[in-house]
């Protein structure tokens, strides 16, 4: 079991390795999966970025961009992009096969299907809070997250028809391409759609719900499903 710790002003039991800045129904949670399928130990500091501005200027001493999720390995060095933290963890820890080797023949659609997950979909979600971020009057905001919901929901439709699902997405080896989709899915528009135009990953994405080492983080952190 990895540690956490989100109250830092008491005596900790442990030195962490690694600092997560991140918030509940969001990005960090597919990065809280993977160090708990890793047993990593951590520290959890909680803010909703999109909707204090306390917890803006948090995390705004570590990334520029004021946002979750941020990483600060213990050398310093700071780690953002969900992707990117996933890629680093699952690479730090070979030997627990949350993604395909260099020389595994999966690894090219690994690489491609979490970049897709970034940059066609996850990235979409940053519009919606404030629309006028891609110069939109707020009184336009209910239109254009309809139609940022349609093109994630196009989006799916295209990694559903590219994808052949085994036990899991890519073969029969849980990745940390699982996590992220199980995790960026249960973001508008929503779970219902979500298995509505990706039958065939809908199943896999059912498992990593259902995985033991997992549920209680997905209860904590979804608690409303």
């Amino acid at each position: 079991m990895a540690w956490i710790a989100t109250d830092f002003h008491g005596e900790m039991a442990r030195e962490p390795e690694i600092v997560l800045y991140g918030a509940a129904a969001s990005g960090s949670v597919a990065v809280e999966a993977a160090v708990t399928l890793l047993g990593t130990p951590f520290q959890l500091i909680e803010g909703e970025t999109w909707s204090s501005e306390a917890a803006r200027m948090r995390v705004g001493g570590q990334n520029a961009m004021r946002q979750v999720l941020t990483l600060v390995l213990p050398s310093g060095e700071i780690v953002t992009e969900c992707a990117a933290i996933l890629l680093w963890l699952a690479d730090a820890h070979p030997d627990a096969n949350l993604a395909p080797g260099s020389n595994d023949p999966l690894r090219a659609q690994f690489l491609r299907w979490m970049f897709f997950v970034s940059s066609a979909i996850y990235s979409l979600h940053w519009i919606k809070p404030d629309v006028s971020r891609i110069g939109a009057p707020q009184s336009a905001r209910d239109e254009i997250v309809n139609s940022v919901h349609e093109r994630i929901a196009f989006c799916w439709r295209v990694m559903e028809a590219q994808l052949s699902p085994s036990g899991y997405l890519l073969g029969d080896t849980l990745s940390v391409l699982d996590l992220y989709v199980a995790v960026i899915s249960r973001f508008g528009p929503w779970r219902e759609r979500f298995y509505q135009e990706a039958p065939n990953m809908t199943p896999v994405i059912k498992r990593v719900d259902e995985d033991p080492r997992l549920i209680g983080l997905w209860d904590r952190r979804f608690p409303s499903g």
